[in-house]
């Protein structure tokens, strides 16, 4: 491995930091007291209907994502140039997307939120767009355009990760977001593709995805239903979703510049 910086040295240490986190008391203790209700809300979205949602949102958050700005101010010609530049510029520009998808986050949050429960079928499609494009967004400030499949397969492990409510759930996320990442490093994705690690495939499934955002983002929007603070409680647990969603986005993101790099070994 090339010489690391201190600054990407403390990166390394705060990816490894957020791997071993848990999911947050929200996840668990919520998770667990809303679990019959939102299960039984979730047995009306059907399946494949909520498949095909998921597919859309993805679509639709690729051609949404906006080179312009960053490479504006990356002070770069094309997107792939800012692998070679540095990690902190690249952390300076994930940083500005990240808050502005919680800013849009929260303001979609309050506005469905008023509502109450009526707009969790407008709400979920919504906000799992804008968590895929953040994602895409993130992506560009690290030089990479996700393009591939590798590349759209590792987007959804993103949002695997960050709506994972226990361990089990964060930890399959992770061997497969680092199965891609030595894969795309490594140029073997075909070949690794076919392979299985364990009981999980390489390519994180849709159909699981699916279905465990739906039940995740439905529990966060129950609490909206509160008479009069619907529209408050509903903006901040956008927010909060959207800024896992960041994080899970950056962590992943950065440990693939730093593989790319030769600044870390996997």
């Amino acid at each position: 491995m090339e010489n690391l910086l201190a600054y990407e040295e403390k990166q390394i240490v705060q990816i490894q930091k957020w791997k071993k986190e848990k999911p947050g008391l929200f996840s668990v203790v919520f998770g667990k007291a809303t679990n019959r209700v939102s299960n039984k809300i979730i047995s009306y979205l059907p399946q494949r209907e909520t498949e095909k949602a998921l597919d859309f949102a993805n679509v639709m958050a690729k051609k949404l994502s906006d080179q312009e700005d960053i490479l504006t101010y990356g002070g770069v010609k094309q997107i792939s140039d800012l692998r070679d530049k540095s990690l902190r510029l690249s952390d300076w520009l994930a940083n500005q997307v990240h808050n502005w998808a919680i800013g849009m986050g929260a303001a979609e949050g309050a506005l469905t939120g008023a509502a109450g429960l009526i707009t969790i079928p407008f709400d979920i499609p919504v906000i799992i767009t804008l968590a895929l494009r953040t994602a895409y967004q993130i992506g560009l400030c690290y030089g990479y355009d996700c393009e591939s499949e590798p590349d759209k397969n590792f987007i959804l492990g993103i949002l695997s990760a960050s709506g994972a409510n226990n361990m089990k759930e964060k930890t399959s996320a992770l061997d497969a977001l680092q199965a891609i990442e030595v894969a795309v490093a490594k140029q073997t994705w075909r070949a690794l593709a076919k392979e299985q690690l364990g009981k999980e495939s390489v390519i994180v499934a849709v159909r699981g995805l699916a279905r465990q955002l739906g039940v995740n983002i439905t529990r966060r929007r129950m609490l909206s239903a509160i008479p009069a603070v619907g529209a408050v409680i509903g903006g901040s647990v956008n927010a909060w979703y959207m800024k896992d969603v960041g994080w899970a986005a950056r962590r992943s993101f950065q440990e693939r510049w730093l593989i790319a790099n030769g600044k870390l070994a996997k």
